[in-house]
């Protein structure tokens, strides 16, 4: 039965409670919401993102600035709309004041136009990484401190054209902004490197059956670059596998994720030895991937090592407990002092330094990496080069990289 406020207060005050103290009990916990993919074939990577978050949470036992930590959780299943149902329930109806997610690209893409309608809420990316969550139009209350899914590439399409010899690449990816940002990263090295991408396979999320795609692969490729995640990832690889595939595979950055590595079946025989980048390496042996493996580990259901959607939850969620901090947990100016304590935010990370650009995206250090073999059969990646401080323009003027237009399904093009 849900009592009238003046009654509580009278049962409150009765009870010995003065006004002040009950303003200071109402004041005494921070309400965060926590957008992931609970539902869905990126079900498995919502999870551990819950995982990155939640580890963030715990570093600071659930407190900041001296209050309670509250987590209210938001359910999507990739959809945009999805996305924003969740986003609109934890702020409209949770009173959430400060928000961390979405998960994948297409969400990203909504939740910042939704963002811009919430101006007193800010909003701090999960995992999503289409290039334009931030690059074009961006939200001013909308934060990213992971790098996005173009700046993930970093490196790899150098490396697949001059160390392993892959001079024409076919790409299998799904079909949605944050493939399309994956492929333009890769394909960005990889053409100007003097590589040529002859196909392109764009497959809807949630695709069962792959033999057509895989029919379609041009015979006299010398790699295929694959950018499926969660169940998409492992339903192609095992038809791929059980069709005798026998080109080499280069990796998208969830392609070779943990959350793809621990998948049961015969994956092992594709995926050793694939090349890959991103914002992790699981052989990272720096004292602070170490230590934030532990801490990871210690979350009920954890995989052998971080996920990527683990890492950039946690990124994220620490960067919103770091500026909450340093504004005593005061978010009743609308957040205004949270903003702009967020926008000059810099600080160390398990995976290195990250800072924010003028378009509030992080510029971080990406790893290169190769898919081994652990000695207790595991999968893992393997570290092959760190490439530092890597910007959304991939090094690239901000004038000539945006001339190189949005990405898309044709966008770029090398054939």
């Amino acid at each position: 039965m849900r009592m009238h406020r003046r009654t509580l207060l009278a049962l409150a005050l009765a009870s010995g409670l003065t006004a002040p103290s009950l303003a200071l009990a109402a004041d005494d916990t921070i309400k965060i919401g926590l957008l992931a993919t609970f539902e869905g074939p990126f079900t498995v990577l919502g999870e551990d993102s819950e995982r990155g978050a939640m580890t963030a949470v715990e570093e600071v036992a659930g407190t900041v600035a001296g209050k309670k930590i509250e987590i209210v959780k938001g359910s999507s299943d990739a959809s945009p709309d999805s996305a924003v149902r969740a986003a609109r329930k934890l702020v409209e109806q949770d009173g959430v004041k400060v928000l961390i997610g979405p998960l994948s690209g297409d969400e990203g893409l909504a939740v910042k136009d939704y963002a811009k309608t919430q101006p007193t809420v800010t909003f701090l990316n999960g995992a999503s990484a289409a290039q334009d969550t931030s690059f074009r139009d961006p939200a001013p209350n909308f934060f990213r401190f992971g790098t996005d899914g173009a700046q993930w590439m970093a490196g790899l399409g150098t490396y697949a054209f001059k160390d392993k010899g892959y001079k024409n690449v076919a790409t299998v990816a799904e079909d949605y902004s944050f493939p399309y940002t994956q492929v333009f990263g890769f394909m960005a090295e990889f053409c100007k490197a003097g590589g040529h991408v002859p196909s392109k396979s764009w497959v809807p999320i949630g695709n069962k059956d792959f033999s057509s795609v895989i029919a379609a692969i041009p015979d006299n490729v010398d790699a295929i670059y694959v950018a499926l995640g969660g169940a998409d990832a492992v339903n192609f690889l095992t038809q791929y596998q059980q069709s005798g595939g026998a080109a080499p595979l280069i990796g998208g950055s969830i392609t070779v994720d943990q959350t793809v590595l621990t998948a049961k079946g015969k994956l092992r025989d594709v995926l050793v030895g694939t090349p890959s980048a991103g914002p992790t390496a699981d052989t990272n042996d720096t004292p602070s991937w170490t230590k934030f493996v532990e801490a990871y580990k210690k979350q009920p259901g954890a995989f052998p090592s971080p996920s990527l959607f683990a890492h950039a939850y946690y990124i994220n969620m620490k960067a919103a407990l770091l500026g909450l901090d340093k504004v005593g947990g005061d978010v009743s100016d609308g957040g205004a002092k949270l903003r702009e304590t967020l926008s000059s935010l810099s600080f160390e990370t398990p995976t290195g330094k990250v800072s924010l650009d003028k378009n509030r995206n992080a510029v971080a250090d990406i790893f290169l990496t190769e898919v081994t073999e652990n000695a207790d059969g595991t999968l893992l990646n393997k570290l092959i080069k760190v490439v530092p401080q890597v910007n959304q323009t991939l090094g690239i003027a901000e004038a000539d990289f945006t001339a190189l237009g949005a990405v898309s399904r044709d966008n770029p093009s090398c054939p």
